[in-house]
């Protein structure tokens, strides 16, 4: 019998909200019970498994900065953009650790292709074509900037930059201005 008020919506909700308090590798079907106080039993009839929560958690996050990203990114061009972009990714981050880390999980190819990460990819693509890139350039300048927001987020998170000035601000301020000017003056191959 299934326990009204549960559906999987809204237990991956809750392994989102778990996630941010307690970390993305915390989050399993269990802990969601003890959340609920119900019986693992009775959240299988929604969820296959911690796997399966995993990856709703993912796909929630991603929908999540996608939507961010695109409000963020509503009639801006250029580094204007890119620091729009950026800043989404970098807020989020620091509002939904554990949904940030969770948009990082691994899917397996079916989901991956029915996520938001494509949006993610057609968002970071359009700012790019502000930089008169063209493929490969495109491809390449696509990962480094993800390496450089991942990077730098993961590492201000965990408290990497605490403990030095100048600020982490002035930092992140600095680095979005160089990747600009490298973007504008793509080396050539």
């Amino acid at each position: 019998m299934t326990r009204v008020g549960l559906t999987a919506e809204r237990l991956t909700r809750a392994g989102a909200e778990l996630a941010d308090e307690v970390g993305f590798d915390q989050v399993t079907v269990s802990a969601l019970a003890r959340r609920f106080d119900v019986k693992v039993a009775s959240l299988y009839s929604h969820l296959k498994n911690s796997q399966d929560l995993k990856t709703r958690i993912a796909l929630l996050a991603l929908e999540e900065l996608a939507d961010r990203a695109a409000d963020a990114l509503a009639g801006r061009a250029g580094k204007d953009a890119l620091g729009a972009f950026a800043n989404v990714y970098r807020d989020y981050a620091r509002e939904h650790p554990g949904r940030y880390a969770a948009a990082q999980f691994r899917l397996d190819p079916q989901a991956a292709a029915a996520s938001a990460g494509g949006r993610h990819a057609q968002m970071t693509r359009a700012i790019l074509r502000g930089y008169d890139l063209t493929e490969p350039d495109q491809t390449h300048a696509v990962r480094m900037l993800g390496s450089v927001f991942h990077g730098y987020v993961s590492l201000e998170l965990a408290g990497g930059f605490s403990h030095s000035a100048p600020d982490s601000q002035e930092s992140w301020s600095r680095i979005l201005d160089a990747l600009d000017a490298l973007l504008r003056n793509w080396p050539a191959p």
